[in-house]
C-alpha cells in the first residue's frame, strides 16, 4: 500500500511515497453501494491496466446514482431511500472496507468523500431531497465511523461532495465536519469537491484545504470553466496544487436535459485546457454509466411512492447512460491516460501558463512553458500568430485523436513581426511542441 499524498516545497505539485505523483482519477462514486465484487474486481483490473491511480468514491450512498434496486445501505432504510442515521450498518461498512483493501492492493490511491452534498442543511441538492438531511447530533458518529473505517487506507478526504457554500447552515455544518475528519483521520490530505462552474471555497475552507478541486462540469454551455476555473484556483492565496476533479463525463449529456451528449473530443478539450491553464497536478476523467453504475436493465431513476405524499424520483436526471462494462471501454480513458505520461515524461517541470506569447488572444488555445518546450493545445486546425520572432525554434503537432502521430508545423515571421505557426496535417485537436533550435 502506498503511504498518503502529500504536498511538494513548490505548493504546486503532489508527490506519493515522495516522488511527483500525477492525479489521474476515475470517478466511481456510486461503488460501494452498486457494484458486485466481481465486477469491482473486473473494474480495478481494467482501470489498472489504463494506468489510472486514484479513484473518487462516495463513503455514502451517492444520492443521484442509478436507481437499481440491488443496493446496499450504509443505514437502516425501508424504501431504499430515507435513510435512519441512528442505525448505521456495520456489514456495509465492512464490505466497504473490503473493497478499498482490494484496490490499494492493485496500487490506487482512494480520495474519498466523507458528506455529500444532499446530507448537508440548506445546499442545492438538500433543497431538492431534504428527507435524508443528517441530523446534527449524529454528525459526530458519522463522520467517525467513515473515518475509522477507511483512515488505515492513506485516503485523501474529500470532505464535501458536490456542493456549495452559499449558507451559513452549509458552511457551519461543513467547518464541523472538517474538525472532525482532523480529529478521527488525522495526517491525511484534505480537500473539497464544490459544485459545478463555481469557484465558492471560503476562506477557512482553502485554509484547511491540502489542494484545491474544482467542477467544470456537465452544462454544455459553461465549458470554459476548464482554464477560468483552473486560473482563479491557481491564482488563489494560499497556493495550494489545483485539479479539475469533475471535468465533463464522457456520453454524459448536457445538463438540464439539453440535447445532446459529450464525446470524446469534448472531454479531451476539458483535459487539455485544464492542465495549461493552470490546474497541472493533474485531472480526473468520468464515463457515464461507470460513476453511477448503470445496467442494462435497470432504471436510471426510482420512482417512490408513499401514501399520502407525492411520488418522488430518486435517481440521476441525465440522459441514460449505457451500461457500466461498455462505459468501461469509452476510448476517452485513453487519452486521459497519455495525458499522465505526457506529464511524468516532463516531471518535475509543471506548465507554466503563457498566454501572453499568443498574438491573437482565442482563449480555448491554451499555451504552456513546460521545461525547455512551449506546448500550445489547439482545438481547432487552423493558423496560429505568435507574438514575436520564433526563427529560432522548431514546431511539431502532436495528434491527440488517438494514433499518436506526429508532423512537423512551420514558422514563418511575418512583416509585421509576428510568427505564423502553420496549419497541422491532422484532422482533430493536437498540441503543438515548440522547441528552441540549439543551431540557432
Amino acid at each position: 500500500m502506498h503511504g498518503p499524498i502529500t504536498v511538494h516545497s513548490d505548493h504546486r505539485t503532489l508527490l506519493r511515497d515522495g516522488t511527483p505523483f500525477f492525479w489521474l482519477a476515475d470517478t466511481c462514486w456510486s461503488a460501494f453501494t452498486n457494484i458486485t465484487d466481481e465486477e469491482w474486481d473486473h473494474y480495478l483490473d481494467r482501470r489498472a491496466e489504463q494506468g489510472f491511480t486514484v479513484l473518487q468514491l462516495n463513503t455514502l450512498t451517492q444520492w443521484d446514482r442509478c436507481g437499481a434496486p440491488r443496493t446496499r445501505h450504509p443505514f437502516a432504510t425501508e424504501d431504499g431511500i430515507r435513510y435512519d442515521f441512528t442505525r448505521p450498518d456495520p456489514a456495509y461498512f465492512a464490505h466497504a472496507q473490503a473493497m478499498c483493501r482490494r484496490a490499494v492492493d492493485k496500487g490506487f490511491t482512494l480520495a474519498l468523500v466523507v458528506m455529500w452534498c444532499n446530507y448537508v442543511p440548506d445546499t442545492w441538492a438538500s433543497h431538492i431531497f431534504p428527507d435524508n438531511v443528517l441530523p446534527e447530533e449524529l454528525v459526530e458518529p458519522v463522520v467517525r465511523t467513515v473515518c475509522e473505517t477507511f483512515r488505515e487506507f492513506n485516503p485523501v478526504w474529500i470532505v464535501s461532495g458536490d456542493t456549495d457554500f452559499k449558507s451559513e447552515a452549509a458552511r457551519t455544518r461543513y467547518r464541523q465536519v472538517t474538525e472532525l475528519v482532523e480529529q478521527y483521520g488525522p495526517g491525511l490530505p484534505k480537500a473539497y469537491h464544490i459544485c459545478g462552474r463555481s469557484a465558492d471555497l471560503p476562506d477557512w475552507f482553502a485554509d484547511h484545504a491540502d489542494f484545491y478541486l474544482y467542477q467544470s462540469g456537465h452544462n454544455r454551455a459553461g465549458q470554459d470553466c476548464t482554464f477560468t476555473l483552473a486560473e482563479q484556483f491557481a491564482a488563489r492565496t494560499p497556493r495550494r496544487p489545483v485539479i479539475n476533479s469533475e471535468p465533463c463525463y464522457e456520453q454524459m449529456g448536457f445538463s438540464h436535459k439539453e440535447y445532446g451528449r459529450f464525446r470524446r473530443s469534448d472531454t479531451r478539450r476539458a483535459l487539455w485546457q485544464s492542465l495549461l491553464a493552470g490546474a497541472s497536478a493533474g485531472i480526473t476523467y468520468g464515463a457515464h454509466g461507470v460513476w453511477n453504475w448503470q445496467r442494462d436493465n435497470a432504471p436510471a431513476q426510482q420512482l417512490i411512492r408513499h401514501p399520502g405524499e407525492e411520488p418522488v424520483h430518486f435517481g440521476e436526471g441525465f440522459l441514460r447512460a449505457l451500461s457500466w462494462d461498455k462505459a468501461l471501454t469509452f476510448p476517452g480513458a485513453a487519452d486521459y491516460a497519455f495525458a499522465r505520461r505526457f506529464w511524468l515524461e516532463r516531471a518535475p517541470a509543471l506548465p507554466e501558463p503563457c498566454q501572453e506569447i499568443l498574438a491573437a488572444y482565442t482563449p480555448q488555445v491554451r499555451a504552456a512553458r513546460w521545461g525547455q518546450e512551449i506546448v500550445i493545445y489547439l482545438p481547432v486546425n487552423a493558423p496560429l500568430p505568435l507574438q514575436g520572432d520564433w526563427s529560432g525554434y522548431t514546431a511539431e503537432a502532436l495528434d491527440l485523436s488517438g494514433a499518436g502521430t506526429r508532423a512537423p508545423v512551420s514558422l514563418d515571421v511575418q512583416a509585421d513581426g509576428t510568427t505564423r505557426l502553420g496549419m497541422h496535417p491532422f484532422y482533430e485537436d493536437a498540441l503543438l511542441i515548440l522547441r528552441a533550435n540549439p543551431r540557432a
